[in-house]
């Protein structure tokens, strides 16, 4: 840890003067962001409702539901989406059709349709997380669903239909846990480069219904949800895809010892200091854990890089993750959110696989301390060139009703790589509280401006449109990436964008914050640039270049067969 940045304690004497900074320079929060959010879910017609089945007994699996999916599962070019759904307790069976999960096809005007009927996916069991790839190269994009005691992949049969293979693809049994995972988010990664997508899970405690210890008081309404203590950790678990079509599960034959941790939020990157994508996992109470990836030799580092806990060396309620380059020196850096009190984490790459705390130089340690955050992700809402933070709001129950927020980046160009809470000024601070859970980033209308879709317990999911106005200075470029050598998702492609002598770095993930599946087309916010120069990174190792390409448009772009 570098001394020379500022410590957390230290902060803390200096907070106010430093929330005070904007105002004093004509800079408040208000007027400066630009970013306008606006709730247009029920007039798009998406009517979804995550019911949890909670019935005042307090069954830990209530609080964590919630995951979201963005897939284009019809082909069009057109982000639809896909909501998990939770179950009555403590069967965790879904008794009626307010417990479906729910596929909506987008119809592209500003609406949806329902089609789950049709497509086969209304689903079993208590459901929490999703992930979307295209595990089989057939060209059509899958779901891989997480849930209690229950997993299942999705085929997508290329007519608006899935059909369930989680037995055929062997992934129906407990595999080295000896008993049924509560897997909570899930992660398609080509870890060892062969063009398959392969399978991270991310698994939270041993538990069965009806074993939840008594919390709170005797009475049952004083009973509360039990500290994640009072359960045993399961540890998280990768299947390799043998390329026809089933999977083996590779934990241990790798070398890699039991990862324990009550796994919440999967985020990827470039961020262990290897050539391949890594993978952080965001803990509940429990140390984080960075898996680097390096052929088929694949460690556990999260002590050694410094993002296992946070700046004072303490684990806290670790929901979601997202990775970006916050601060503009073209590393990846990594945000996880909280709960209240405990502040989100920010941990700043340096480089070689290390990072530093970067909490309280980002604004974040200050901003977020009232705030509990499950998904969130690092997106570029405003067009600006610099990445923000959208934080899903909400506690554990229902006392803990939260809006959500936004944390704008550069605000008003106070400095590049520090956050200023927006969320009033852009209309999402003052939406009815609730508790929020799966957040996904996409933009469903195309018109070159992320929007973002946000699952809230018992309550109505919510479209958030962004409405930010569209001028001179903010451009945007998208790119949607189609891989050959590589796995035909292209996830783990690493794309540099120049423009206006600026660089910006992402990777093709849809692993993004809480238990949820954001969509694989990357966007770039190019500022005043009209243009842009692109460079591709395959994971297969072929690299692409594309000297010029106007801005305002979304572009398809097919690996190469050999290196550029």
């Amino acid at each position: 840890m570098r001394t020379d940045l500022l410590r957390r304690r230290d902060f803390l004497r200096t907070s106010l003067i430093l929330a005070a900074w904007p105002a004093a320079h004509g800079l408040s929060d208000v007027g400066i962001s630009g970013i306008r959010l606006v709730n247009g879910a029920r007039a798009a017609g998406l009517d979804f409702v995550l019911c949890n089945g909670a019935q005042g007994r307090k069954y830990q699996v209530e609080t964590l539901p919630g995951g979201l999916g963005v897939i284009d599962f019809d082909g069009d070019g057109w982000p639809d989406l896909f909501c998990t759904n939770g179950a009555c307790l403590p069967e965790m069976k879904k008794s009626g059709p307010e417990y479906s999960n729910r596929l909506y096809r987008n119809n592209r005007d500003g609406t949806f349709t329902d089609v789950t009927k049709r497509s086969g996916l209304a689903g079993e069991g208590y459901c929490m997380g999703v992930a979307v790839g295209d595990y089989d190269n057939d060209g059509f994009e899958d779901l891989f669903v997480a849930g209690v005691h229950g997993n299942h992949l999705y085929r997508n049969n290329g007519d608006g239909t899935f059909h369930d293979v989680t037995v055929k693809a062997g992934l129906a049994g407990n595999g080295s846990l000896g008993k049924p995972p509560w897997t909570v988010a899930a992660c398609w990664i080509d870890y060892d480069n062969d063009g398959y997508l392969d399978l991270f899970l991310s698994n939270y405690c041993d538990w069965s219904p009806g074993s939840d210890p008594v919390c709170g008081g005797v009475e049952p309404q004083s009973r509360a949800y039990c500290h994640p203590d009072k359960y045993t950790a399961q540890a998280m678990q990768l299947y390799h895809n043998n390329g026809n079509g089933t999977f083996t599960e590779v934990t241990r034959k790798e070398g890699l010892p039991d990862l324990l941790g009550k796994g919440m939020g999967i985020a990827m990157g470039y961020i262990a200091g290897s050539e391949h994508a890594g993978l952080f996992i965001a803990n509940d109470n429990a140390r984080n854990l960075l898996v680097s990836f390096e052929g088929k030799n694949i460690a556990e580092i999260g002590l050694e890089a410094g993002v296992a806990y946070n700046g004072d060396g303490r684990n806290i309620s670790g929901m979601g993750a997202a990775v970006g380059d916050i601060d503009g020196d073209d590393l990846p850096d990594i945000v996880m959110t909280g709960l209240k009190n405990e502040t989100y984490e920010v941990f700043l790459n340096r480089g070689h696989g290390s990072f530093d705390d970067g909490s309280a130089s980002t604004g974040l340690l200050n901003l977020s301390r009232p705030w509990s955050g499950w998904g969130c992700g690092l997106v570029d809402l405003d067009n600006d060139g610099w990445l923000d933070l959208f934080v899903a709001g909400g506690g554990l129950d229902v006392r803990d009703a939260q809006a959500n927020r936004v944390f704008q980046n550069n605000a008003g160009h106070i400095k590049a790589g520090r956050f200023v809470d927006v969320s009033d000024d852009c209309g999402v601070g003052a939406a009815t509280p609730a508790l929020h859970r799966g957040a996904v980033f996409a933009d469903f209308d195309r018109d070159g401006r992320i929007d973002v879709a946000v699952s809230a317990m018992n309550a109505p999911l919510e479209l958030w449109w962004n409405r930010t106005p569209q001028s001179h200075d903010r451009h945007w470029l998208q790119l949607r990436l189609t891989g050959a050598a590589s796995n035909r998702s292209a996830i783990g492609a690493q794309v540099v964008c120049l423009a206006s002598g600026r660089k910006q770095i992402r990777t093709v993930t849809n692993s993004v914050g809480y238990a949820s599946s954001s969509d694989l087309t990357l966007h770039f916010g190019l500022g005043s640039a009209t243009s842009a120069a692109i460079e591709i990174r395959w994971p297969s190792g072929v690299v692409q270049k594309v000297t010029e390409v106007k801005a305002d448009q979304r572009l398809s772009l097919t690996e190469p067969k050999s290196k550029a």
